[in-house]
């Protein structure tokens, strides 16, 4: 598998004039993990949403590459995974449909898709509710579906932003056991303040020290 690489250099990002980060830069390759650490509203989620490229940064650059090589910008989102409770399902869809859609903007076969999609299922334990309408999930089921949408492409960098939200203890193994197993050929960054979910990572970053 080819060698991944994530390089931010000098990142700032200013709100309405509020400095929410500055000069934060940092530099993971495959195998490598961190945790992003700081105080409710420090501005962990911030950083996870300019990495994955929801919104961006007013100063600074990303660099993704893979054996050495830049990655196109256009292409960074087919190695990137996020899993994160600010994002929103089809609440009029089922499990299977939200799934199917979201794999379907990639043209896999439907015989691909499909096996994904159900060994996925089972990973979380929601095979058996695949059918219904997501609107009827509870917190914690919804969080496990987030959790498929992560990592189904297979993802070379996965963020996880506060993965351990309206779980029970059995769906918090589940997290733990895919960020184990993702760490061992990819980059994981976990935004938490869970005592748990740190020890997820082999270093730690501090938000707050950037501002």
């Amino acid at each position: 598998m080819k060698s991944i690489e994530i390089v931010c250099d000098n990142l700032s990002k200013i709100y309405s004039g509020k400095v929410i980060f500055k000069n934060l830069s940092l530099k993971l390759t495959t195998g490598n993990s961190i945790s992003i650490l700081g105080k409710n509203g420090s501005g962990k989620s911030t950083l996870i949403k300019i990495l994955s490229g929801i919104i961006s940064a007013n100063k600074g650059s990303i660099t993704v590459s893979e054996e050495n090589i830049p990655v196109p910008a256009n292409l960074c989102y087919s190695r990137i995974g996020l899993i994160s409770p600010y994002l929103n399902l089809y609440d009029e869809l089922t499990a299977s449909e939200n799934l199917r859609f979201f794999c379907g903007l990639r043209n896999d076969s439907e015989k691909v898709m499909d096996e994904r999609i159900d060994y996925f299922l089972n990973r979380v334990r929601l095979f058996d509710k695949r059918n219904e309408t997501v609107r009827n999930y509870s917190s914690g089921m919804k969080q496990k579906l987030k959790l498929i949408f992560a990592v189904i492409n297979q993802p070379r960098i996965l963020y996880m932003d506060e993965p351990s939200t309206n779980l029970d203890s059995e769906g918090i193994d589940i997290v733990y056991e895919t960020a184990e197993e993702h760490k061992k050929n990819g980059i994981l960054i976990v935004a938490t303040n869970d005592k748990e979910d740190i020890k997820l990572c082999e270093s730690s970053l501090n938000i707050e020290d950037y501002k």
